[in-house]
């Protein structure tokens, strides 16, 4: 393996714990709707897969049998993620432990960055709120590619942007979409796997061919420190 040059992560259920977020707004959302309220532990189990995806989780089987270029789910969607910005960082907090982790890769210059399916102007709003944005060497979103996750698109020009190859760098996500992404790219993949993971992904999660599937932030942070002093 080459020397590690560089650390990507996705964003939510990886790096941020942004589940709180969502669990507020959508049971709110229900609530003044009319809908059944889904459970905390539903809610989480959706939000790495995508605002559609928690769309179709608030309104219990309509759009179940959709295409995700339905013009009334997309509407929905829009709808629930302005619901989203306008208050998205009230519980938003990177997980116990791995600010550690993003301290220890930059008193050792390795820089460290973000690959995420989230729109840019999210994204971009929720690491201000954080105070990250001036610690996070590279963000991509899908707004700055053709091609999003499971495809390498984004993960190659993330490591463009830091001028790092692809084998020499690691990626840590918590959706087979992200281990896809990293494994096309050349990358050394870990499964976080205390982020947003359906019973499905944990029963499938051995099959996904990660390098690593690691339990808590602190054992990440463990690997990730390993790898990079390899």
């Amino acid at each position: 393996m080459a020397k590690i040059q560089a650390v990507l992560f996705d964003l939510d259920g990886t790096l941020i714990d942004t589940a709180p977020d969502f669990i507020r707004i959508i049971k709110d959302l229900c609530v003044k709707d009319g809908h059944s309220v889904p459970s905390d532990a539903a809610i989480r189990e959706q939000v790495s897969a995508g605002a559609r995806a928690m769309v179709r989780l608030i309104f219990d089987g309509k759009f179940d049998n959709v295409s995700d270029d339905d013009p009334e789910l997309l509407a929905y969607r829009e709808a629930f993620l302005a619901a989203y910005e306008a208050d998205i960082c009230v519980d938003s907090r990177v997980f116990s432990g791995l600010d550690d982790l993003l301290q220890s890769l930059e008193r050792q210059g390795v820089p460290w960055g973000i690959v995420t399916n989230k729109p840019r102007h999210l994204a971009v709003n929720l690491l201000q709120k954080l105070q990250l944005s001036e610690r996070c060497g590279v963000l991509v979103c899908p707004d700055d590619v053709t091609h999003t996750k499971p495809d390498p698109e984004p993960m190659y020009l993330a490591c463009q942007k830091l001028g790092v190859s692809a084998k020499a760098c690691i990626y840590v996500g918590d959706h087979h979409r992200d281990i896809e992404a990293g494994k096309a790219a050349g990358m050394t993949t870990a499964v976080a796997k205390f982020g947003y993971l359906s019973a499905d992904d944990l029963a499938n999660i051995d099959n996904w061919g990660a390098d690593a599937i690691v339990e808590t932030p602190i054992e990440l942070n463990d690997w990730v420190l390993a790898q990079v002093m390899a």
